[in-house]
């Protein structure tokens, strides 16, 4: 059989997936990240300052931002 390598968007996906392996009785096992958990959160913090962050890329997009205020 082949093993398969999964990588969940969030914890809600994470809790997803292994709530259905274990209703389908398939065996898994956790492995820690290889990353310094340090710098996974420095990644995620940029990640969620960009989510929350107004993005402007063009001459339009600024004007637009401003006219707006």
């Amino acid at each position: 059989m082949e093993a398969l390598t999964i990588h969940p968007k969030n914890r809600e996906q994470l809790k997803a997936i292994k709530s259905v392996l274990k209703a389908m009785e398939i065996p898994f096992e956790k492995k820690d990240s290889p990353y310094d958990p340090e710098f996974v959160k420095m990644i995620q913090d940029a990640e969620r300052d960009r989510e929350d962050s107004t993005i402007l890329e063009t001459d339009e997009d600024i004007k637009k931002f401003f006219e707006e205020l």
